[in-house]
């Protein structure tokens, strides 16, 4: 006979558990299993049967265990109760569920609990020791009552505790007792357990606890330190949690993850996870090096599982993951450069900034009538469509996407107040955007066209004020985007410094010195242009100081040359 008992509580999966138990007591350890009274009496007397055949699993008295109330604490009791009277050769008594699977040969956690016969493995600390309470509440789970259930009854559960809040109602702690937590998975001495179920003052502690918060995680945590003689605080079950304090679980491609760990026995296993259980219940005797448990070992990827989890990858976004507003790690995978106001300033500009950069040079991306990729395609990565009605279903998924499925090369596109607006705020919260704007470069297109004045008038009127909105947004205290900004006329005066300072910052690895900028449209006639709109009550405001005289127009050489100091 053994001198390792198995407490196994059960709530699903019984062919899991059955298979666990079997594998417990093929190295002599018995098992006491005790069954979730929700489970079907008709499903639970098959399950009995089944196991009927093997002396060493017996079963408890069935108690209704819902999640953080007392239930899970009266069924650990009762289970540990026949271990105790039924089986006297144990020395030890391993609470498991029907979700843990022993990693290591059970013989392995026998000898190691072999030499160390007075020592209890059970997490225990106080309130103010601990980190990882979920929910708001530490001190006050010991000092409220808890009559109501978190999960199924959270309306009320919330009032009664914002109640007693309100009115000071506070419960005493019985005496002798500091309340301690920890995990609900541990492994006691016969002396201890038995300290524990029959302290001639067991109905008081359990008329406290009955109705404190999560008592699974403090029941026995704070009364073995009544008793034991030697705590370690810590579990031998491997259970890691994420920020929510729900338990992970480990799947198949965990397998080299739980080896690394050491560890004797780990829970959640998925019930269908068959390279685990078939590869951790085989008769193996040097599967895992006989090693300390080290679950610190990995916690080095849960911590990177909760970072993606709750911060996720730059740019990413997905059906699981849509961030609420402000919160993201990052609006875009990587940096990327909007132009507003160049292809209405220079021919071919789209031609001449990809040969500068290398980089890919869209159009107007949020054109109204389509996405204008780069070379004129339908479809980009990812499977991007140049549909507009898809793209404006969701802008700012529909840039990200294309940041996200493009990332290795930096990506340019034009914009203006011609276009879609609704990316505004989007471009503005992106610390990725770097924004080069010319203000009032609109009305060149319009100076260009052949429509009538009155149009041009009416127009004009609308993409100013669509503009002078945008500005507003690209100048807000909330605006982490790169921007510059010029006047159309301050630009014309001298092209090439923000032209040079804008291709250092997108290719500084190819940066070199500009020695021509690109070929400008001709604005022959663009001042009078101006001053006959404000001649027709439209004041254009956005242009800078645009002389009438047609200075820029006539110039021979409309921009300064750079020049080199050595």
């Amino acid at each position: 006979m053994s001198s390792l008992g198995i407490v196994m509580l059960v709530h699903t999966a019984l062919d899991r558990a059955e298979q666990v138990a079997r594998h417990w007591t093929a190295a002599g350890c018995p098992v006491v299993i005790h069954v979730d009274s929700k489970v079907a009496e008709k499903t639970y007397s098959n399950f009995v049967a089944s196991c009927a055949d093997n002396p060493l699993i017996s079963f408890s008295e069935r108690h209704t265990c819902d999640w953080g109330r007392w239930g899970i604490v009266a069924a650990s009791q009762s289970a540990s109760e026949q271990m105790l009277e039924n089986f006297p050769d144990v020395r030890h008594v391993f609470l498991s569920s029907g979700a843990c699977l022993p990693l290591r040969p059970v013989q392995e956690l026998i000898d190691y609990l072999s030499d160390r016969p007075r020592v209890d493995f059970i997490e225990s600390a106080t309130t103010a020791d601990v980190s990882w309470t979920i929910g708001g509440l530490d001190h006050e789970r010991f000092t409220l009552r808890f009559p109501f259930s978190w999960r199924n009854q959270r309306k009320l559960f919330d009032a009664y505790v914002k109640l007693q809040r309100a009115t000071g109602m506070r419960r005493r702690i019985p005496d002798g007792l500091t309340p301690h937590m920890g995990s609900q998975w541990w492994c006691l001495t016969r002396q201890t357990l038995s300290a524990i179920l029959q302290d001639p003052r067991r109905k008081i502690y359990d008329r406290y606890f009955r109705h404190v918060w999560i008592p699974d995680e403090s029941y026995f945590q704070t009364l073995a330190r009544l008793y034991s003689t030697h705590i370690e605080s810590r579990s031998l079950t491997l259970s890691k949690f994420d920020y929510q304090g729900r338990p992970h679980i480990f799947y198949d491609d965990h397998l080299q993850l739980l080896r690394r760990s050491d560890c004797f026995v780990a829970r959640k296993i998925w019930p269908r996870a068959e390279k685990l259980y078939q590869s951790f219940l085989a008769n193996q005797t040097s599967a895992m090096r006989p090693a300390e448990p080290n679950p610190g070992k990995i916690d080095r990827v849960f911590s990177k599982a909760v970072e993606r989890r709750t911060h996720g990858r730059d740019g990413l976004y997905m059906q699981s993951r849509f961030p609420r507003h402000g919160s993201e790690n990052g609006l875009t995978a990587a940096g990327y450069s909007v132009f507003q106001g160049f292809s209405d300033l220079f021919e071919e500009f789209e031609t001449w900034l990809e040969t500068a950069t290398n980089t890919r040079v869209h159009g107007r991306l949020f054109a109204p009538s389509r996405a204008e990729f780069a070379q004129g395609e339908t479809i980009t990565n990812g499977a991007l469509s140049d549909s507009a009605t898809l793209r404006d279903y969701n802008p700012k998924a529909f840039l990200s996407n294309l940041i996200w499925n493009t990332r290795g090369q930096r990506q340019c596109f034009q914009f203006g107040p011609q276009d879609t607006q609704d990316i505004n705020w989007f471009l503005a919260r992106d610390k990725n955007a770097q924004i080069s704007v010319i203000t009032g470069a609109w009305a060149i297109p319009l100076f260009r066209s052949n429509m009538n004045f009155a149009d041009i008038r009416c127009e004009a009127a609308r993409l100013q004020q669509i503009e002078s909105k945008q500005l507003e947004v690209l100048s807000s205290v909330w605006t982490k985007a790169r921007v510059r900004s010029w006047t159309l006329a301050e630009f014309i005066e001298a092209p090439m410094e923000p032209l040079q300072t804008i291709l250092d910052e997108i290719a500084p690895q190819t940066a070199r010195h500009l020695t021509e900028a690109p070929l400008m449209v001709d604005l022959a006639g663009f001042g009078q242009f101006l001053q006959n709109l404000k001649n027709q009550g439209m004041h254009p405001q956005l242009m800078g100081d645009f002389p009438v005289d047609d200075v820029f127009g006539t110039r021979t050489k409309p921009f300064r040359k750079p020049y080199l100091v050595q």
